[in-house]
C-alpha cells in the first residue's frame, strides 16, 4: 500500500513551473484541491445524466395522469435551477473570498434533494410535483459549478490554465457518458426492486441511481473539509510578483477586463451549447423519422455512435493542450472548433434524393377499431418513419446516413475544442480578479441553451422541418464564428510585463543611516516590492564609515533574496555585513 500511494505521489515539481514561486508541498496541496474540484465537475454531471433514461418510465409508474409535456417540464427544471442560481453561487464565493462554505453547503443541499428524489417511491400527494421539485432543487445545488470554475482560475497558473480547464470539461464529459451507464447497470433490480426498512427505502431501477448520487456526494463533502480541501489561490499572486505590485487586491484592480471579449465568449458559449443539447435531444427521435428505424434500432445505432464519439472526443480533449503549444489558442478555438461545428450543422441540411419514408400515426391516422384481429400493433412497419402528421415530412428530401454521421463526427471534434477554449480564453481575459460572477453568467449560458434546445424542437423542428432547423442552427454558428473572427485580436490574453529593474546585478553598495533612521525600512521594502534596487538610499564610498554605515543580516538578506528570486529578479548583495 505504501509503494502504492508512493507512485501517485508528486516527487517534484514539473520544470516549466519550477522557478521557486511554491514549495513542493504547496504545490501538492494546490493540486490536490483541483483534482477535487475535478471529481465535483464529474459528479454534478454525472447526477443530470444518471436518471435522464429513467425519468419518463419513474413519471408514469409515479402518476400514470402524468404528460410528456411534465415531463419536459421536470427535464428542464434541473438547467433552470442552476442558470438562476449559478450568478448567485458566484457572487457569495467572492463575497467571502472562500469557496469552501459555498460548496459545502450546495453538497448538502445535492444530497437532500437526491434522497428526496429517491424517496418518492412513498407516494407523497402531488407526487409529479415533489419529482419536479427535487430535480429544481438539484439543478440549485449544481451551481457550484460556477465556483469550481472560478476556484479552478485562481489555482492555476497561466502555462497551467489551458490543460486544467481541458481536463475539468473531461471530467463533465466523462459524468455525461458514465451516466447512462450506470442507469443500465442497475435495470436488472427491475421496477420493484428491494424495500428496505420496512418500505420506508425502496432500492429499484428508478431509485438506485440517485442513491448513488448520496453516496458520492457525502464522499465529496468530505472532500471539503479542511483537513483535506486546502484553498490555494496562486493566479493573483503570480501577476503581482510579475508586475512588481505590493499587494494582489492592487494588482487585479489594475488590469481592466475587456468586457467586449467575455460578452462575446459568453454568446459564443450559449450557441455552441445550443447546438450540441439540439443534437443530442434531436439525435435519436431524428434517426427514427429519417432512417424508418424501430425504437430498438435507434437506441441500438445511437448508442453505438454516441460511444465511437465519446471517444474521439476524449481524445481530442487530451491533445489540445498539446496542438496550443503549436497555434495561439483564439486561432484553434475558431478553426478547430468553430469552423467543424459549422461543417456539422451544414451537413444535416438533406441532400436525399427524396423525402423519407412516410409513416401512418398509431391511432391517429388510422384509428383503432376495437377488433384485435384487424388493429396493428405500433410496432408494425406501417409506423415507422417520418409522421404523416408533419407534413413537411412529405416535401422535404431526406437525410442521408452518411452525412449524419460524418456530421456526428465534426461534432465530436469540434464541440470539446470550443467549448474547453472559450473557458480558457474567458478566464484569462477576466484577468487574475476573483471570477466567481462572471463565471456564474457563462453557466448560466449554458443552462439557457440546455433549457431552450427541447423548445427549439417542439416548436421549430415538428412544425417546420430539417430544413428549417439545420439552417437556422447553420447560420446561428456561422454568425458567431464570424463574430470571432472579427474579434479574434481582443481574445488574446493580456500580456504581463515582468518587472525589469532589477534584471541586472547590483553593486555592492552602503545604505546611508541616516535613511534608515528617518524612514524606517519603509524605502528598502519599497524597492524589494518593485524590484527597483536603485532606489536604496545608496552612499559613496568616500562616505562610508563604520558609524555611518548599515547592513543587512544574514536572514533579512535571505528573506531579500527569496522575494528577489521569486520575482525573476538577480541580487549578489546589499550593504556590508555589520552587527546592526
Amino acid at each position: 500500500m505504501e509503494k502504492l500511494k508512493k507512485s501517485f505521489r508528486t516527487t517534484k515539481i514539473p520544470d516549466n513551473v519550477n522557478d521557486g514561486f511554491e514549495t513542493l508541498d504547496e504545490y501538492r496541496a494546490r493540486w490536490r484541491s483541483v483534482r477535487i474540484i475535478y471529481f465535483t465537475m464529474f459528479l454534478m454531471s454525472l447526477a443530470f445524466s444518471i436518471i435522464l433514461t429513467g425519468i419518463w418510465p419513474y413519471l408514469k409508474k409515479l402518476d400514470p395522469s402524468a404528460g410528456k409535456e411534465f415531463m419536459g417540464l421536470i427535464v428542464a427544471a434541473n438547467p433552470l435551477g442552476q442558470m438562476i442560481f449559478s450568478p448567485l453561487f458566484g457572487w457569495w464565493s467572492n463575497k467571502i473570498h472562500s469557496i469552501r462554505i459555498p460548496m459545502i453547503c450546495s453538497l448538502t443541499l445535492f444530497t437532500v434533494a437526491s434522497a428526496m428524489y429517491s424517496s418518492l417511491e412513498l407516494k407523497p400527494d402531488n407526487v409529479k410535483y415533489w419529482m419536479w421539485a427535487s430535480r429544481f432543487l438539484i439543478g440549485v445545488s449544481s451551481s457550484n459549478t460556477a465556483v469550481c470554475r472560478s476556484y479552478l482560475s485562481d489555482a492555476t497558473r497561466l502555462s497551467e490554465r489551458t490543460n486544467a480547464v481541458s481536463m475539468i470539461s473531461l471530467a463533465q464529459v466523462l459524468g455525461f457518458i458514465i451516466g447512462p451507464g450506470l442507469q443500465a447497470l442497475v435495470t436488472p433490480l427491475g421496477s420493484d426492486g428491494i424495500q428496505l426498512f420496512g418500505g420506508g427505502v425502496v432500492f429499484n431501477m428508478y431509485t438506485a441511481p440517485s442513491w448513488i448520487n448520496v453516496v458520492m456526494s457525502i464522499g465529496n463533502l468530505i472532500m471539503f473539509m479542511p483537513a483535506v480541501f486546502e484553498e490555494r489561490r496562486v493566479a493573483a499572486r503570480e501577476i503581482m510578483i510579475m508586475q512588481g505590485k505590493t499587494s494582489e487586491k492592487e494588482t487585479w484592480k489594475s488590469i481592466k477586463p475587456d468586457y467586449v471579449s467575455a460578452w462575446t465568449l459568453i454568446v459564443a458559449f450559449f450557441v455552441l451549447v445550443f447546438n450540441f443539447v439540439l443534437l443530442e435531444t434531436l439525435g435519436t427521435s431524428l434517426t427514427m423519422e429519417q432512417f424508418a428505424w424501430s425504437n430498438e434500432q435507434a437506441v441500438h445505432y445511437m448508442g453505438i455512435l454516441m460511444s465511437v464519439g465519446a471517444i474521439v472526443a476524449l481524445i481530442t480533449f487530451v491533445a489540445i493542450n498539446p496542438l496550443c503549444k503549436f497555434f495561439p489558442e483564439n486561432q484553434v478555438l475558431i478553426w478547430g472548433g468553430f469552423s467543424l461545428m459549422v461543417l456539422g450543422r451544414v451537413l444535416y441540411i438533406p441532400w436525399g434524393d427524396g423525402p423519407p419514408k412516410v409513416a401512418e400515426v398509431y391511432n391517429v391516422t388510422i384509428p383503432l377499431t376495437g377488433n384485435s384481429t384487424l388493429d396493428l400493433t405500433p410496432d408494425d412497419e406501417i409506423f415507422l418513419g417520418c409522421p404523416r402528421t408533419q407534413q413537411w415530412c412529405e416535401i422535404t428530401p431526406a437525410l442521408t446516413l452518411s452525412q449524419f454521421i460524418i456530421g456526428y463526427a465534426f461534432t465530436s471534434i469540434g464541440y470539446p475544442i470550443g467549448v474547453t477554449l472559450i473557458q480558457t480564453i474567458f478566464s484569462k481575459v477576466l484577468g487574475p480578479r476573483p471570477q466567481g460572477v462572471w463565471m456564474g453568467l457563462m453557466t448560466g449560458s449554458g443552462c439557457l441553451s440546455r433549457v431552450m434546445g427541447p423548445v427549439f424542437v417542439g416548436s421549430i423542428y415538428t412544425r417546420l422541418g430539417t430544413y428549417w432547423t439545420f439552417g437556422l442552427t447553420s447560420v446561428m454558428m456561422l454568425v458567431s464564428m464570424i463574430w470571432l473572427l472579427l474579434s479574434r485580436k481582443r481574445l488574446i490574453p493580456p500580456i504581463y510585463d515582468t518587472a525589469t529593474a532589477a534584471a541586472d546585478p547590483v553593486e555592492l553598495k552602503d545604505l546611508k543611516k541616516t535613511d534608515i533612521e528617518q524612514n524606517g525600512m519603509s524605502s528598502v521594502g519599497a524597492a524589494i516590492a518593485t524590484g527597483n534596487l536603485s532606489t536604496l538610499p545608496y552612499i559613496d564610498e568616500a562616505e562610508a564609515t563604520d558609524d555611518k554605515q548599515i547592513g543587512v543580516s544574514a536572514e533579512g538578506h535571505e528573506e531579500m533574496s527569496h522575494l528577489l528570486n521569486a520575482k525573476n529578479a538577480t541580487i549578489v548583495a546589499i550593504g556590508r555585513s555589520s552587527d546592526t
